[in-house]
């Protein structure tokens, strides 16, 4: 079961874009870590919405790189940009992920909230 809300922990510049969705769901992020090394790495994500998402990392990025997020169950991957970094626990860091195009059909959610639809061009 899926809860929509907007907590004040997450950086929020402006007006929200789209409804957060606290969601876990398997992902494999796969990038450049610090050390210049490729990595991949499988962990689930902590809140969606449609331009992205907040997960755990325990491979060091930088606000402003660009990885990819694969959704585990579809096998969809995106290229998104860190834009997030947030507190360390466990050796797992907080990360918030933009789509670098808005993708609401990425999660797969049955009912996404209504300012999840991107108007058509």
């Amino acid at each position: 079961m899926s809860q929509t809300f907007s907590p004040d922990w997450i950086p929020d510049k402006g007006r929200r874009r789209s409804l957060r969705v606290l969601l876990t769901i398997p992902v494999i992020i796969a990038g450049e870590g610090a050390a210049g090394k490729d990595f991949r790495e499988e962990t689930k994500t902590l809140v969606v919405n449609a331009h992205g998402t907040l997960a755990l990392l325990s491979n060091s990025v930088a606000q402003g790189q660009i990885v990819t997020i694969t959704n585990k169950a579809t096998e969809q991957k995106l290229s998104s940009r860190v834009v997030y970094l947030g507190p360390t626990q466990g050796g797992k860091t907080q990360i918030g992920l933009e789509f670098t195009q808005p993708s609401p059909g990425f999660w797969r959610i049955d009912f996404p909230p209504d300012d999840w639809k991107v108007p058509e061009n």
